[in-house]
């Protein structure tokens, strides 16, 4: 497989991708190829185009000079985004792969737009396109070529995680389709004086405008703060509750400062009744360990829990099952019952579907309904209810 055989010649340690080094590697590795590949697929289109006379096959070839130049784009996004940290960016650089991206998407765009113009302006005013076969089988060996490009991306887009590379990808199989669409109608050409040739360049120019949309919006998302990847978030929580007296966690929040580029903290609660010293080792222990296993910047706070108490299990078990029954309601954290005598409060927190929330009913009618029902059975009680939302 020449993808493989690339990556093994050019990126000697490409199994180790989590090491900042070998994904800068990848992506260079992945402009580089797009660099070379769509200079050659330019010069091939855009020389059909100016034989033949077809404005679809020059627009496609444009549109393969604006790939080379966002491989260029992409090539400078890993090398800036792997400059060290400073005192202005304290987590480093690794956005920057993510606006490289995105500066690569409005040229997408740009270039649609430009060709919707000129396929518009040969509806109107048509004129020959001249069918030859060598013309034809290049147009051919340009689809193959694109189809293989799609793949390469695809494959170290993969590897690495990284998503300016499966955007590339993507880019890459609607350039084939694209592509595809030209030939046929440069075939087509060859039976039909209608201008067909103007049709599919529309077709082509808007496949290309949509192309550039859909990565803006595959860019903005991590810089507008998307949620973390499911899979990191099972692996953390999992990590986290493995290690002693850690009976439970919840508030957990993760930033994306870039690829590899992460931030974490988290609220752990741990027996009330133990020692500070010892649950303190354990949570730093945990800390120091999950940050390098996970190459991300952890911090964890400390939640002391008491359920021992009779009237706190007692008070527990009867809320939980009030909330049990709200879809609304994902969980409960934070228990605890402060006074004494007839002045108490029973404090907790409820994390909630923030999203069908909104749709239902406010967080101020949500409480009331809980207090509303956790007073008829303890009317003693002042609850204090505090609506958490998931940020995972």
């Amino acid at each position: 497989m020449l993808s493989k055989f690339l990556v093994n010649t050019f990126i000697k340690d490409n199994n180790n991708t989590k090491e900042k080094k070998v994904r800068n590697k990848f992506g260079v590795l992945g402009g580089a190829v797009g660099i070379v590949v769509n200079l050659i697929l330019v010069a091939i289109k855009v020389s059909v185009g100016l034989i033949t006379g077809s404005i679809a096959i020059t627009a496609d070839g444009f549109n393969n000079l604006s790939d080379a130049a966002s491989s260029i784009i992409t090539i400078a996004g890993f090398k800036l985004s792997n400059m060290p940290a400073d005192k202005e960016h304290p987590f480093g650089h690794g956005r920057i792969e993510y606006i490289s991206s995105l500066i690569v998407s409005f040229l997408v765009i740009l270039v649609g737009l430009e060709f919707v113009k000129s396929s518009a302006i040969r509806i109107f005013n048509p004129s020959k396109v001249d069918f030859e076969i060598i013309p034809f089988i290049l147009l051919i060996v340009s689809i193959l070529l694109k189809l293989w490009l799609a793949g390469f991306n695809r494959y170290i887009g993969n590897k690495i995680d990284s998503k300016a590379l499966k955007a590339a990808a993507v880019d890459s199989l609607g350039d084939v389709f694209a592509s595809t669409c030209v030939s046929i109608s440069f075939l087509a050409s060859k039976f039909t004086n209608f201008p067909i040739d103007g049709y599919v360049g529309v077709v082509v120019a808007l496949i290309i405008v949509y192309s550039g949309v859909s990565l803006v919006k595959e860019t903005l998302n991590p810089l507008l703060g998307e949620a973390p990847d499911p899979e990191l978030v099972k692996e953390l929580e999992s990590l986290i509750l493995s290690y002693p007296h850690i009976t439970g966690i919840h508030d957990l929040i993760i930033h994306n400062y870039g690829p590899g580029r992460c931030m974490a903290s988290v609220h752990a609660e741990i027996p009330s009744d133990m020692n500070i010293m010892e649950i303190h080792n354990i949570i730093d222990k945990a800390e120091r360990e999950i940050s390098q296993k996970l190459e991300l910047y952890l911090v964890i706070h400390m939640d002391p829990i008491c359920l021992s108490d009779d009237e706190i299990k007692v008070a527990y078990t009867e809320v939980s099952k009030i909330i049990k029954y709200n879809p609304l309601i994902k969980s409960m954290h934070d228990f605890r019952i402060v006074g004494e005598g007839d002045e108490k409060n029973l404090i907790f927190d409820v994390v909630v579907d923030s999203e069908n929330l909104k749709k239902i009913m406010d967080e101020q009618a949500l409480k009331n309904d809980i207090i509303e029902a956790i007073k008829e059975l303890h009317p003693e009680y002042n609850c204090i209810i505090t609506i958490d939302h998931d940020y995972t």
